[in-house]
Order: C-alpha cells, then structure tokens, then sequence
C-alpha cells in the first residue's frame, strides 16, 4: 500500500530542513509528493548553492537522484544514512523496505493530485513555510498549489504541520499562527533543541526532522531521545 506525504517548500530560510526531509521521508517507505514555490526555488539557491528548474524539474535538482532510483543493496545505504536504524537499535527504528517515490508537481497545478481531498494521504508538511503561505493557509485563501494542498489538509482533518522560520514575529504573525492552529495545523517554528548532544549541524538538521516525523507518526532515530541512554 502506497504512503502519500506531500511536501510544500516555500520562500521562508531553511531550505536544508526540507531537503533532508525528503531523504528521510523516501528511505522510511514514503512516496514524497513535492510542490516548491518560486520564492522556495530562490532560497534553495542562495542556502545551498542548488538550481531548481520549476518547470523542468529533476531529482538531480535537489541532489536527489540517487535517492529517487535507490533499489536494493543501495536501500540499506539510504536508511542508513537517513537513520533508520534495526530492531535491536535503542532508539525508535523502522523497517522500510522500499525506498519511496519522489513526485514533482508544478506550483501552478491545481490538477494535481494533492488538490483535491479525494487523494489519500498520510499527512503534508509546508518546510520552511514563509509568512505569505503561512498567512494563505491560516485564511483559507489559496493562491497556488502548495496553498490548495494545505488547505485539503485542514478540510479533511488530515496531519499539517508547518514550519515557519521567522524571528522576531509581528502581531499579524502571531495570529496567523494561533489561527493555523485552531484550524487543526500543528505549528511547528525551527527552533532545534540542544539536549541530545549536538556535535554538528546535521544534528540540529536532524533534530528538526525527526520532531515532524513524529508528528506524522513515522518511526526514525535520527537524534537521542530524552532520558534515553
């Protein structure tokens, strides 16, 4: 059975955190519906030095197409780099199997599958979510498919969390966030812990990957838990 998560990235600083969610999301058995907006293009390409082509997308765009074509010896390798760990691990661990898809869709395609509710999925995540999409989704007043997809989402009672990347924050900030959340978003601002021994910044990356996989309910050992050993 297929597992549908959709991925929105947006023009909020950040870019990193989405793309080691997809690596993640891919190696955990998820087939990664991924929609990016031409703001969350620019910021890719100032933060990581990476070219997104919006309307000639390829995985290789994120550094991504050995990920996308993963098939057997290389799956291990996949999840082991994402921290997918085995049974006898003493963190949260999962045994994917398969490696997941990574589907493209155009920022302007309301035709697209994760438009309509009828589209089964497990959940969508907006990382990094700007202010502009934050402010979209808390309005009900969708202006691309990222928007529309977030929107679904509430309206099916499906899992949406978003990342928003902002500090300080004004007062409209703050009440597009409370309003995000009363409307069954979980809001969840970039803000990585330094409890379970960080050494590096993939262990701050890491830290926020792991806390949406949580909330989608995906299994991962991507960082120490608290009280763990």
């Amino acid at each position: 059975m297929q597992k549908n998560i959709c991925l929105g990235i947006t023009g909020a600083s950040g870019a990193v955190y989405s793309i080691r969610l997809i690596e993640v999301l891919l190696a955990t058995g998820h087939d990664v519906h991924l929609s990016i907006s031409p703001t969350g293009a620019q910021v890719i390409r100032e933060e990581m030095n990476l070219s997104v082509d919006l309307d000639d997308f390829s995985p290789a765009d994120l550094m991504l197409d050995d990920i996308a074509g993963a098939e057997d010896s290389k799956i291990q390798l996949l999840q082991a780099s994402a921290g997918i760990g085995t049974a006898d691990s003493n963190v949260l661990s999962v045994d994917a199997g398969r490696v997941g898809e990574l589907v493209y869709h155009h920022y302007r395609d309301f035709n697209a599958p994760m438009a309509s509710g009828s589209f089964i999925t497990e959940g969508m995540v907006v990382c990094p979510c700007s202010g502009t999409t934050l402010s979209a989704i808390a309005h009900g007043a969708a202006g691309n498919l990222i928007q529309r997809a977030a929107e679904v989402h509430l309206k099916e009672r499906r899992r949406l969390v978003v990342v928003p990347r902002e500090t300080p924050v004004s007062i409209p900030h703050v009440d597009n966030l409370r309003r995000a959340c009363e409307a069954g978003a979980v809001v969840m601002p970039a803000s990585p812990g330094w409890y379970h021994g960080v050494s590096s910044l993939r262990d701050l990356v890491d830290f926020m990957v792991a806390r949406i996989c949580d909330q989608l309910g995906i299994d991962n050992c991507l960082m120490k838990r608290w009280g763990g050993e």
